[in-house]
């Protein structure tokens, strides 16, 4: 009898990817996985000892993917540098709502604060395209965030609609709005 074909790590990977993009990330378990891969469990846990580790490396998996959008909507330069990552982030939510949830959308509690929070690239192309200092940047970035984060939510939850364009124009307006109120500032 010839040997059963060996299930790789990275068959059972982007399978967990893709049962989260289908069916979000309480889909995610070993029995579905498998069923999915159309083997038993013993595959999955010789290659991840854990569920928690294969969730860590669809987080990755999907962090890379995400870094991807960013870069192909920067090197585009259909926007300005700072603007297109807002953008990235509204059309990766968009296109890849479930993926979208799994890394911007989860529990964060058991996460140190400063690790949430650490954008230090994008502070920086908000000091370049506003001429701010790290923390007057930093500050602008968080608001702007809040805001980029709104629109990407609520795409991904499908409570709203939007088209890019319509994305881009509420982007330009909050940027404007809040330029006018920091460079007001003494």
């Amino acid at each position: 009898m010839p040997p059963k074909a060996k299930i790789t790590e990275m068959e059972i990977l982007d399978t967990a990817v893709r049962q989260v993009r289908e069916n979000g990330a309480d889909s995610l378990n070993a029995r579905a996985l498998a069923q999915s891969l159309g083997c038993s469990t013993q595959p999955i846990f010789s290659n991840f000892s854990s569920m928690e580790k294969l969730r860590s490396a669809v987080i990755n998996s999907a962090q890379s993917l995400y870094e991807k959008y960013l870069s192909r909507e920067i090197s585009e330069n259909k926007y300005p540098a700072y603007k297109a990552s807002g953008m990235g982030y509204i059309r990766f939510a968009k296109e890849e709502k479930e993926l979208f949830k799994l890394l911007f959308m989860r529990d964060r509690s058991f996460e140190p604060m400063a690790l949430a929070l650490q954008h230090d690239p994008v502070i920086e192309i908000t000091q370049k395209a506003t001429g701010y200092s790290y923390e007057k940047a930093e500050r602008f970035h968080l608001e702007m965030w809040v805001v980029v984060h709104g629109i990407a939510s609520m795409i991904a939850t499908n409570y709203l609609d939007w088209d890019m364009d319509m994305a881009s124009g509420v982007l330009t307006d909050m940027y404007r709005g809040l330029r006018m109120r920091f460079d007001s500032e003494v």
